[in-house]
């Protein structure tokens, strides 16, 4: 007998649904505030790209407005009922997340020993980091920014942390990014909102999507 007309093709099948657009869109956001924060910096810091770029003023300009506009996708997508359902998986450790974490330790990358709900505990600690290290930047760059506002002393010590936690930020960035890299089936779920169900349930056992 033949499939109906109407049957969807062979992968729909083995796919799962794991982001909605509401998800994409805040990661998307971030991601393209987040990279414009970090070339901007570098422009400020590296001579030859300050070189190379010149306009100063107009850099620091870019800087400043697009790190304050860093928390606004996150704000704008708590009115997704699938985004804050995420942010409260990110939120909660499981003991499937510390055995996840002591294989890592191990660098154990059997699948069987490293069980994951939606998010695995790496991911779960990236999320936690990246949100502080985000708010610690905003907060210490409003003292740079505003110093008729605070002490000598405060705006010292401001700078220090900012500068030194935006250079950690970078290579935190760039980890993440490699291991995006490695991985085009998680990349896949972040671009379409799908991922084959044989990743799923390798990677993650624990997620019932």
């Amino acid at each position: 007998m033949s499939p109906p007309a109407d049957a969807p093709p062979a992968i729909a099948a083995t796919a799962v649904r794991r982001f909605g657009r509401a998800e994409r869109r805040v990661h998307r956001t971030t991601a393209a505030l987040m990279g414009v924060c970090v070339f901007t910096a570098a422009c400020l810091y590296v001579p030859q790209l300050a070189q190379l770029v010149g306009r100063r003023a107009l850099v620091v300009t870019v800087h400043e407005w697009s790190g304050l506009a860093l928390p606004v996708p996150v704000l704008a997508g708590l009115v997704s009922r699938a985004f804050r359902a995420d942010l409260g998986r990110l939120n909660r450790f499981g003991p499937h997340d510390r055995t996840w974490l002591r294989a890592a330790l191990r660098r154990d990358k059997r699948p069987s020993s490293r069980p994951a709900g939606k998010f695995n505990a790496g991911q779960k600690l990236y999320a936690a980091w990246i949100a502080g290290a985000t708010l610690v930047m905003l907060g210490t760059g409003l003292l740079m920014w505003f110093t008729h506002l605070t002490p000598l002393v405060w705006r010292t010590s401001a700078t220090f942390v900012h500068d030194w936690l935006a250079l950690t930020i970078g290579i935190v960035l760039a980890g993440h990014i490699g291991m995006a890299l490695a991985d085009p089936e998680a990349r896949r779920g972040m671009r379409t909102g799908s991922v084959g169900r044989e990743w799923a349930e390798r990677e993650h056992p624990l997620w019932r999507p």
